[in-house]
């Protein structure tokens, strides 16, 4: 593809509003959200999204997230069931993706949805998100910021590591709040959960009164469509290889560690680096992948990572951590 100048701007009114006219124009906008950083086209824009699928190196059967700014929004787009509106009531914005089937001329162009019968969408808990959002006035796919397979971006410097060059504008906004992307929930019969997130399954079941269904198949293989994003087997990679579940160091490893106690050969680490000392969830969540970035620059033979309880937040980071080993 065609080396682009990108421009780095910080987050005030006018770079939004100009963010907003790249977007108009077919342009590609990297912003930050309370998840990741996004990578944003015009949902209605069949050209735009091809330059996306290219710019990222994501295949076109990978279907992507359309971001709008309100719930009304969103019900202009999809059809929503009783679970559904109950979901983006109690959750919107936030980090909540709901895959929905779309209704009759739904504005999202095939190519956005991998050419299913649904669509997903999602209102962003971050300001200037909804900012430019709002500017745009229209939905806005907008997957993580970053090559297609690469650890997530947690703030602008991620972005321009990965996409300088091959994007149009990245919109700063610092660093972001969960740092895990959203929770997808399908809502096309019974609600299931499609990939943990954000939004930990726990508030969710509590909501809807049941147990989230869960998918019985997941992608295997580069060519098998997914019914969401997020959900190809190997994904969220550094380049180094990863190991989970270590008790213990290995010669020439880092470690990628949660909670205060120390494993056997720390003291001999590549590198060190702790998700959180306290065995805080949240903070674990939102030093995950800028810390796996920082470890994947360490020149170690591998990165270890300690074992993280399963429950809360935590799912969603085994989920990613497993991805990234795959």
């Amino acid at each position: 593809m065609p080396v682009l100048t990108t421009r780095l701007t910080d987050a005030g009114a006018a770079s939004v509003a100009e963010a907003a006219a790249c977007l108009r124009g077919g342009g590609l906008v990297a912003f930050p959200t309370e998840t990741v950083y996004g990578l944003g086209a015009d949902a209605g824009n069949a050209a735009a999204i091809a330059r996306l699928y290219a710019a990222k190196g994501r295949p076109a059967f990978n279907p992507l997230i359309a971001h709008v700014g309100d719930a009304d929004a969103a019900q202009r787009i999809a059809r929503f069931d009783a679970p559904a509106r109950a979901l983006a009531e109690a959750f919107w914005p936030g980090p909540l993706t709901l895959v929905l089937p779309k209704l009759a001329g739904c504005p999202v162009a095939d190519l956005a949805t991998a050419g299913l019968d649904t669509v997903a969408l999602r209102v962003p808990a971050h300001p200037v998100a909804l900012a430019l959002l709002r500017g745009f006035g229209g939905a806005v796919v907008a997957p993580s910021a970053n090559r297609s397979g690469h650890v997530s971006p947690t703030c602008a410097a991620h972005v321009e590591a990965d996409l300088d060059g091959r994007i149009d504008m990245i919109v700063d906004g610092g660093a972001v709040a969960v740092g895990v992307e959203s929770t997808i929930i399908g809502c096309f019969g019974q609600p299931i959960l499609l990939r943990p997130g954000g939004l930990p399954r726990e508030a969710i079941e509590r909501l809807l009164g049941r147990p989230l269904l869960l998918p019985v198949e997941e992608p295997s293989s580069a060519t098998r469509q997914p019914l969401a994003p997020g959900m190809l087997e190997s994904h969220y990679a550094p380049r180094t290889p990863v190991r989970l579940r270590a008790t213990g160091l290995r010669p020439g490893e880092a470690l990628l560690a949660f909670g205060p106690t120390a494993l056997p050969g720390q003291a001999n680490a590549a590198a060190v680096l702790n998700l959180s000392e306290s065995g805080d969830l949240a903070e674990a969540a939102t030093n995950l992948f800028g810390y796996l970035r920082a470890l994947d620059a360490a020149g170690a033979t591998a990165i270890a990572v300690m074992p993280v309880p399963p429950h809360g937040l935590g799912e969603a980071i085994n989920d990613r951590l497993r991805r990234a080993a795959a």
